[in-house]
């Protein structure tokens, strides 16, 4: 994807456009008439599930010929598999999620073009890159996230640290060992909390950072590679053990939400590996520190990138091509209202807390704190790209993951984890 033409200026430019966009409204839709439409909806992002059932009840009120059945598959569950499962039992979802150009092949025979929407028009330029093919536009931007390193800035304070400071590997650990020396005066159980049962965070999302820069952070890069050299390897082990070590334990067994929830927020560890999607977890844990005493730090890359987020698209909107005409129809219409209208972009910002992929937006209205800072990294062009949407099918968590897990439980070492993960790459490929 055009990384550093799409955050450094097409994202900036678009995301403080003031132009509003014509969106779909209710008089003029396709489904605001005719006979009642059914729209199944099955979709991967739990953090933001009631929201989003909440604005397809709204949608419904003002299309009384529409229903919407929203499924939802994520957190600690695979939804690649769920999906497969959820098409092969015969109840296929209009709407579904793809989560790049691996998957569009996987899929393509079950997606419908998509270039006639408004907010296939809207999208940013480049986030739509990884999902056109043969000049079809075959997905529909979710919105833009970055992740990294979430921190509590009270706990920074209190043992002196100033975040502003951890530019390095070397004051990464720094930091890491002062807290670590300091947890019982701080009242905490460990610095991090490494959610080493989701493959996801390890094989896909750290992953990422160490792997991006041999495909020159170029989703399609990855995407066409045979193999996988690990030329950043040994900064991943550095990283991978760090976390490990100063973790709560057992890593290999704990989840996202005793990560997020029971540890990070409520104030039982320092760091946690996350994204700005985790902000309403946390806060309806604890509102007031989730808009006061969260900030973000880079995972650093010494010798690359060391003050640079992974930004990127997470997932994106497929409509099944094999669904009756007007179901397409209906589910076209309701992607764009949610994005293109004022109503719906006013949800996205406000309700979803989403940092939109779509011109149109007033960017000083991004909801929570976490994605402000994503989206000031992102605006000064420090990314990196995310890469890890290009890996072979599976490979980053059901390989790469796997194999994290057997190193975090000693059951493989780290060089049996490269050569291991090397070979199934070139398998798959």
């Amino acid at each position: 994807m055009k990384r550093k033409k799409w955050y450094a200026g097409a994202l900036s430019a678009s995301l403080l456009a003031t132009a509003i966009l014509t969106g779909c409204s209710s008089d003029s839709s396709s489904s605001s008439s005719g006979d009642k439409v059914t729209i199944d909806v099955f979709q991967f992002k739990v953090e933001f599930k009631d929201q989003f059932e909440a604005v397809a009840e709204k949608y419904e009120k003002e299309n009384p010929n529409v229903d919407i059945n929203i499924t939802t598959v994520g957190g600690g569950e695979d939804y690649g598999a769920a999906l497969k499962s959820k098409f092969a039992s015969g109840k296929e979802p209009a709407i579904y999620n793809v989560g790049g150009p691996q998957d569009v092949e996987d899929w393509k025979d079950k997606l419908a073009d998509l270039s006639d929407t408004e907010a296939s028009k809207a999208a940013l330029e480049g986030t739509l890159d990884g999902v056109t093919t043969d000049d079809k536009v075959l997905g529909l931007p979710y919105n833009q996230e970055g992740y990294g390193l979430l921190y509590n800035k009270e706990i920074f304070k209190k043992a002196g640290i100033k975040a502003e400071e951890i530019t390095t590997t070397e004051a990464l650990e720094k930091a890491v060992k002062t807290i670590d020396s300091k947890k019982d005066e701080l009242g905490i159980k460990a610095v991090f909390a490494l959610p080493g049962k989701e493959k996801w965070v390890t094989g896909l999302h750290s992953s990422n950072v160490f792997l991006s820069p041999e495909f020159d952070e170029n989703i399609m890069n990855a995407y066409n590679a045979d193999s996988v050299d690990f030329k950043y390897g040994d900064q991943f082990k550095w990283y991978i053990d760090l976390s490990n070590k100063y973790s709560i334990q057992p890593t290999v067994s704990l989840d996202y939400s005793q990560q997020v929830e029971e540890n990070f927020s409520l104030g039982k560890v320092a760091m946690i590996q996350q994204g700005n999607w985790v902000y309403s977890s946390i806060e309806g844990i604890d509102e007031e520190f989730a808009q006061e005493n969260v900030g973000i730090l880079p995972i650093p890359v010494e010798g690359y990138k060391e003050d640079s987020l992974p930004v990127g698209i997470p997932m994106y909107w497929g409509v099944n091509s094999n669904k009756d005409e007007k179901v397409i129809e209906a589910s076209k219409d309701f992607l764009d209202w949610l994005y293109t209208s004022d109503e719906g972009k006013k949800t996205v910002l406000e309700d979803f807390s989403f940092i939109p992929a779509y011109e149109g937006y007033d960017s000083s209205k991004i909801a929570d704190p976490i994605s402000r800072e994503v989206y000031e990294y992102a605006t000064e062009g420090k990314t990196i790209g995310w890469v890890f949407m290009g890996y072979p099918t599976g490979w980053g968590e059901n390989k790469l993951g796997v194999n994290i897990q057997k190193y975090l439980s000693d059951e493989m070492t780290w060089d049996e984890l490269v050569k291991e993960s090397q070979k199934s790459w070139t398998e798959a490929r």
